[in-house]
């Protein structure tokens, strides 16, 4: 059994950060807590809502610079894929294998997506560690 499985079918709830709903960054940050033992910054009281995208962006670039995300050429399960929505990064997934995440948006509930084909490889800005992970690789 994939540790993903528990995960698949948690619905989208805008700012969700727990099994009853989950919006793209609440899904990491539940799998970051249950998963690893790694306590992610919330963000929640720093958004009304996942479509205000040039605050996401702020968020998503402000963390990778500053914060305990690293880029990394080759993904490893547990990387966070952050993809472009509009013209910033606006979106994430967790790396379950190179080339498939999970993830949630829109209406929709967490699932098993590819992102190496279809519309989100095009969208990919990159993939991070985070700095507790690259601790223990």
């Amino acid at each position: 059994m994939s540790w993903t499985n528990s995960y698949i079918g948690i619905p989208f709830l805008n700012l969700g950060r727990d099994r009853g709903g989950c919006d793209c960054y609440g899904l990491v940050v539940l799998v970051y807590r249950e998963k690893l033992g790694i306590q992610l910054a919330s963000y929640h009281e720093d958004y009304v809502s996942c479509e205000e995208r040039e605050e996401i962006d702020g968020l998503f670039c402000g963390g990778v610079s500053q914060g305990p995300w690293g880029q990394v050429e080759e993904p490893s399960m547990f990387d966070i894929a952050l993809f472009r929505r509009g013209r910033g990064a606006a979106h994430c997934g967790v790396v379950v294998t190179p080339g498939l995440m999970l993830h949630v948006c829109g209406d929709d509930q967490a699932k098993l997506e590819r992102y190496c084909v279809g519309a989100w490889k095009h969208r990919l800005i990159g993939h991070f560690r985070h700095k507790k992970m690259r601790a223990i690789a």
